[in-house]
């Protein structure tokens, strides 16, 4: 199972602390991470994280395309809701549509990301019939 972490720059370090936090949990998955997010997770936590290309550079779209294609299991997307209207909302939109259309768990906010990260450690979301309702 693979869960993508995304955050905007004001919601990095909650982003550090929520790994901290929940690194024991989070150790047992494949994390990936538009590159800086994935950076400092990685230094903070000593936790292996794949890194996409920084989000300004597309990184959010390389996750997008991976959760297109099944790759991508949990989104923990830490969204900067202050963030003054920019070109990134759009982008922004499409990562929690594309989760919606491929049926993938997504938090944006601290309190989501909690209730998910520990629904996988109860076993509550089977990683089979995530994005995959047919079985």
């Amino acid at each position: 199972m693979t869960i993508a972490l995304i955050a905007h720059d004001a919601k990095k370090e909650l982003m550090v602390q929520f790994c901290i936090a929940y690194c024991g949990i989070l150790s047992r998955y494949n994390l990936c991470a538009t590159g800086t997010t994935g950076k400092v997770v990685s230094e903070a936590t000593g936790l292996p994280v794949q890194r996409h290309y920084s989000g300004s550079q597309g990184g959010g779209e390389q996750i997008g395309a991976r959760i297109s294609c099944g790759e991508i299991d949990v989104l923990l997307f830490f969204r900067d809701p202050n963030k003054a209207n920019t070109g990134s909302e759009a982008a922004d939109l499409t990562l929690l549509r594309l989760c919606d259309v491929h049926n993938v768990p997504v938090a944006t906010n601290i309190a989501t990301a909690e209730a998910l990260i520990m629904a996988l450690d109860r076993g509550d979301l089977d990683w089979r019939e995530i994005g995959n309702p047919e079985l």
